[in-house]
């Protein structure tokens, strides 16, 4: 989901829990009221909000987890907040290394008047940003922050240089194929 203010882009990748008709009526839904809120609310609200409409929904059974960002796409400067997500990575062009963000927050819709602190910082010209699935780093036989690492290693070697296309490299190289994987790549040129 995508919302546009001004000079500043808000960006949210969400996962739902689950597989069949259930996941996707959740997500459906997800994605209708999520991205309503990302175009009405202030980015530093978003979290807060997005928390409330689900602990509203009162589900039986699954659970969603997202990572919010929003950039000013005139400094650079940006935030994410991560709602039960894997942590977003940053790659500083000047290194070419990649680096986890960790935000940390609890997953929506599971504890009330839930608070998510952000992770600032600035990107510059040639830096990436990640954001991604569960799908693209876990696996039954392996923590995440293994899978973690795997991805920005493969990462690294696919995008030298050439991020156009890169999500789709990235999510054809690695993965669950049984799984959900979907991945954001930003890139500031």
């Amino acid at each position: 989901m995508t919302a546009r203010h001004g000079h500043r882009l808000d960006l949210v990748v969400v996962d739902v829990s689950g597989k069949g008709e259930g996941a996707g009526t959740r997500a459906l839904l997800l994605s209708g009221a999520l991205g309503g809120l990302l175009g009405a609310m202030a980015p530093e609200d978003f979290p807060e909000s997005a928390n409330d409409f689900l602990m509203r929904q009162d589900w039986e059974e699954g659970f969603a987890s997202a990572v919010h960002l929003s950039l000013d796409l005139s400094s650079g400067q940006f935030e994410i907040r991560s709602a039960g997500h894997p942590p977003a990575a940053l790659r500083t062009a000047g290194t070419g290394r990649w680096s986890t963000l960790e935000a940390e927050g609890p997953v929506p819709g599971l504890i009330d008047m839930a608070t998510y602190e952000p992770v600032v910082g600035t990107m510059r010209r040639g830096d990436a940003l990640l954001l991604y699935t569960d799908g693209m780093v876990e696996t039954p036989h392996r923590d995440i922050m293994l899978g973690v690492d795997k991805m920005l290693g493969q990462a690294e070697q696919l995008l030298r240089g050439e991020f156009d296309g890169g999500a789709k490299r990235i999510i054809e190289s690695i993965g669950s194929r049984n799984d959900d994987r979907a991945l954001l790549l930003v890139h500031r040129r």
